[in-house]
């Protein structure tokens, strides 16, 4: 397994080693002892599958207080562009935002700190986007971003009139009205 630490500090990339042959591929997508080695120990307590076709934009979501949620996605089935937002109020890059591309041909993952927000938007006709979770879903501690607020400047690679967003996405408050986390950022 490959780990690149990306631009906004805590947020990996991970590519795992992808072993192909005439009968198809195999894989490892988790071992605790490389994440630990790189990342730090993260006891991963719940895992999410969901299913969603072209266009459906799921975000921006994060878990306050208590309840923070570091994750670990991927892409099972199809594409998605994974977006997330770096919240943490004393990181040198609050505000800003990372944008990777997720799939089931490119295999890569994508560890998300607590203090993110985080979304994605599918760009093939269906996907099943598959996290791992530090924390259980509390749904009173759910926050969330506006994906199209113009201080994030999100560059979403479908259109506004293609996008399909919940009732509670598109009402989702705006960057300065969003909740901020006060947790540490490691080097």
């Amino acid at each position: 397994m490959k780990f690149t630490e990306l631009s906004l500090p805590g947020l990996w990339l991970i590519e795992p080693a992808v072993y192909e042959d005439p009968r198809g591929y195999f894989m490892e997508s988790y071992r605790e002892s490389f994440f630990t080695e790189h990342i730090g120990s993260v006891h991963f307590v719940q895992d999410n599958e969901s299913k969603s076709t072209y266009g459906v934009l799921r975000g921006l979501h994060a878990q306050s207080g208590q309840h923070a949620q570091a994750k670990l996605v991927r892409a099972l089935m199809g594409t998605v562009l994974d977006v997330v937002v770096d919240m943490r109020r004393d990181s040198p890059t609050f505000g800003r935002y990372e944008a990777v591309e997720l799939s089931d041909r490119n295999k890569r993952q994508l560890f998300v700190p607590r203090g993110f927000y985080h979304g994605f938007v599918v760009l093939s006709p269906e996907a099943i986007f598959s996290y791992k979770v530090d924390n259980v879903y509390n749904k009173a501690s759910e926050v969330s971003l506006n994906h199209a607020d113009p201080r994030l400047n999100i560059e979403w690679p479908v259109a506004a009139a293609d996008r399909i967003l919940s009732p509670k996405d598109l009402e989702a408050p705006g960057f300065d009205a969003a909740y901020v986390f006060d947790l540490p950022v490691h080097d």
